[in-house]
């Protein structure tokens, strides 16, 4: 039995993770997910060995769900800051949560 896991990191499950419950939901159709992720796989700036395919996949993500206006693009860029402000501002050892971001709204 091979233990090596697909993901070299947990975010890269987790983003995959979120491809399918979108999915799932109806959010987007698997066809749609499979053309959105081919096309920017098949971008001349994709790495021919793969090691960005997390990458498109969040970025892929990103796309529909502005698309569909769940998400814009300035919100999810937001969203990306503070939790780099949480990451910077959490103690060694201890998760990263959002609410560790100094500038997050509702933060006590």
């Amino acid at each position: 039995m091979n233990d090596e896991s697909v993901f070299a990191e947990p975010w890269q499950a987790q983003a995959f993770a979120l491809a399918l419950a979108l999915q799932d939901a109806g959010v987007i159709s698997p066809k749609e997910w499979s053309e959105a992720l081919g096309a920017r796989r098949d971008a001349a700036n994709a790495a021919p060995d793969g090691s960005d395919y997390y990458d498109s996949v969040v970025a892929t993500l990103e796309e529909l769900l502005a698309a569909r206006g769940i998400a814009s693009k300035a919100m999810l860029e937001e969203l990306s800051l503070a939790w780099i402000r949480a990451a910077h501002a959490t103690p060694h050892g201890r998760p990263v949560e959002l609410s560790n971001d100094p500038a997050w709204p509702g933060r006590t």
